[in-house]
């Protein structure tokens, strides 16, 4: 059973993923209240329809003005503590807003139990040094106090909380299905022949990392006229500050703007013939590991995605016939796999167009399940030994 009132903790209320979070969590119906932070890296006018205490601006990074923002934030969760006492449950995601949370919790005496949502891993967690170490035992402290821990790829607790924390808790796996607030749109037909030009490749979403930016890059000069790479999405310029200049000097580069979550996606992934799902920003760690929201965004809407061998985003693409798998992420690699042609990738838009749309999209049970404090762990979650 759903819990009639969920406080929770957001890193960043504008970001998409917060959004969907709360939006399914209040379609289950539950009354929520969040305490959170704003990045300012999107949807920058954006005001929740929901009770809001706010923490003020998050700045991107771990420094020290990060770390001021939070004690700023630890201020006032404390002068609003009041607000904590009558919740069924919290919802931390990530480990400054679960610290603040806990914070919250012995302020004001509440009892309500801690679900700790990790989305993706720091990795800083993965380094070594005094700054990882202490990273690593304060998320120890959350976990030792925290009812479930939810994570959105299986690999998270099979490189990172079973090894390094022991983990042994109640765990749900949730995805990052599309969340469709006010009901799913029609998607493509399957039948629609692709149009004529150049291949178009697209990196859709979040664009925030440096070698993927220079693999397109390489890309689009090696191919020329027969690629068109299309990128839409939001920019992250503190990190790719050569951005602007980068597609000023390719013709076949063009970027689209942002979007809107998830009304565009229709239109972010319109008139793509595949898409570059697999995120290199922290290669190694958290980019291996992760399951991204592009995976299931466009394989809703045919669009066939590429991944990079060895990553738990290729195992999903292979075992779940999403697109392609190259053996590294070069340009040497992933030119063939283009080149090959729109017949290959027609034969997969179609595959992915027949599946049942909610093989793609959030269930409410799975956010339910999620908050139910009485509900055993799903079946074939991996745990500790």
């Amino acid at each position: 059973m759903t819990p009639r009132r969920v406080i929770v903790f957001a890193f960043d209320v504008t970001e998409a993923s917060q959004i969907r979070t709360i939006r399914a969590i209040r379609a289950c119906g539950a009354c929520v209240r969040s305490v959170s932070f704003r990045r300012g890296n999107m949807n920058a006018g954006f005001q929740p329809d929901w009770p809001d205490t706010a923490l003020g601006l998050a700045p991107n990074g771990v420094g020290p003005r990060r770390l001021l923002a939070l004690a700023r934030g630890a201020l006032r969760v404390l002068w609003h503590r009041r607000r904590l006492r009558g919740a069924d449950v919290l919802l931390a995601r990530n480990l400054d807003m679960a610290l603040l949370a806990l914070l919250g919790r012995w302020a004001s005496g509440s009892r309500a139990p801690l679900v700790y949502q990790c989305l993706d891993i720091h990795g800083l967690f993965a380094r070594r040094g005094p700054r990882a170490a202490l990273a690593r035992r304060a998320e120890r402290f959350v976990l030792d106090r925290t009812h479930r821990l939810a994570v959105s790829s299986p690999r998270y607790l099979a490189a990172h909380f079973v090894p390094v924390h022991g983990w042994r808790g109640r765990t749900q796996v949730i995805e990052n299905g599309i969340w469709w607030p006010d009901g799913a749109p029609p998607r493509p037909a399957p039948g629609v022949a692709a149009a004529e030009g150049p291949l178009r490749l697209g990196w859709v979403g979040t664009l925030r990392c440096p070698r993927t930016l220079a693999l397109l890059a390489d890309v689009a000069d090696r191919m020329g006229p027969r690629v068109q790479i299309v990128l839409r999405g939001v920019v992250h310029r503190h990190q790719l500050p050569e951005f602007d200049r980068v597609l000023s000097l390719r013709p076949n580069m063009r970027y689209d703007g942002p979007y809107t979550y998830p009304d565009g996606l229709a239109q972010a992934y319109r008139g793509l013939d595949c898409v570059w799902a697999q995120d290199l920003w922290q290669a190694g760690a958290n980019s291996d590991w992760l399951l991204p929201n592009r995976l299931y965004e466009a394989g809703y809407f045919g669009c066939p995605a590429i991944a990079v061998a060895g990553t738990e985003t290729a195992r999903a693409v292979q075992q779940r016939a999403l697109g392609l798998v190259i053996p590294e992420a070069s340009a040497a690699r992933l030119i063939p796999a283009l080149e090959a042609g729109r017949t290959a990738l027609t034969r997969l838009r179609r595959g992915l167009l027949a599946r049942p749309a909610d093989e793609f999209c959030l269930s409410p049970g799975a956010v339910a399940g999620m908050l139910d404090l009485a509900a055993a762990d799903p079946a074939g979650v991996p745990r500790a030994a």
